[in-house]
């Protein structure tokens, strides 16, 4: 498996390019604008062709280059079938399994920092049949979880939240290494470590918010950071509603 992270220290952002070099074909992870080049450059580089743009939700911190990614390179865009968006998508369900040559992708959603979050389970069938990674989003960080509030309903959300984490992020195999969407510098969560990856052990062990029940947990991240700037302009232009509009 060929696999990349790409971080936006300024900003806190994580996107992330991998897949199969001996069959060409790779998906790219949470895009930014920004760096659209970027993501083509590399796979140009590795000879492989994008397939497939996997958002893990609709962003509400910064400009998502999905869209333009998808139709420079004829890749399918996907977001969960749930994402209320004013564009064509590919819908993603639960459960289910994306082929990228000898690198599979299992869909999860995890509703709660928003209602259409999912995260990524990565296996490399070379290496073997059980997973290698997951991408969580904006659902579990380093050290903490995706804030609840963004979509409206905090408390609801951070119920919901709670509920994705401990029914499915944390069923997984406790050796899987986690690259979430964001790090120390993103308004998305409150108390992130500057470190942009983890494993499922370890935030166990070590993340405070796990090891409360769900009544706490809901307390705990009711407390959150101010919401990001210009986050009714970037959610219209992720969703294709004002694409005019700049962020």
């Amino acid at each position: 498996m060929i696999f990349k992270p790409f971080y936006a220290f300024e900003t806190g952002c994580a996107s992330y390019v991998f897949g199969c070099g001996s069959l060409a074909k790779c998906a790219v992870v949470d895009p930014l604008e920004r760096t659209v080049d970027e993501y083509i450059a590399f796979a140009e580089a590795k000879e492989m062709r994008i397939t497939h743009v996997l958002e893990t939700h609709v962003h509400a911190d910064h400009r998502s280059g999905g869209r333009a990614l998808a139709e420079r390179t004829g890749a399918s865009y996907c977001l969960h079938r749930s994402a209320k968006v004013g564009f064509p998508f590919e819908p993603l369900e639960d459960g289910q399994d994306i082929e990228l040559g000898n690198t599979r992708v299992t869909v999860l959603h995890t509703p709660g920092h928003t209602p259409e979050s999912v995260c990524y389970v990565v296996a490399d069938l070379r290496r073997g049949p059980e997973p290698w990674f997951v991408l969580t989003g904006d659902t579990l960080f380093v050290g903490a979880v995706g804030r609840p509030d963004l979509p409206g309903h905090a408390r609801e959300n951070a119920a919901r939240l709670y509920d994705s984490l401990h029914r499915k992020v944390l069923t997984l195999p406790e050796t899987l290494e986690v690259y979430p969407g964001h790090f120390s510098g993103s308004v998305c969560g409150a108390g992130m470590s500057g470190k942009p990856s983890t494993t499922l052990a370890f935030e166990n062990r070590f993340n405070p918010l796990l090891g409360l029940d769900r009544d706490a947990f809901v307390e705990a991240i009711a407390d959150v950071p101010p919401k990001p700037a210009d986050m009714n302009a970037i959610i219209q232009f992720n969703q294709g509603r004002n694409l005019n509009e700049t962020a």
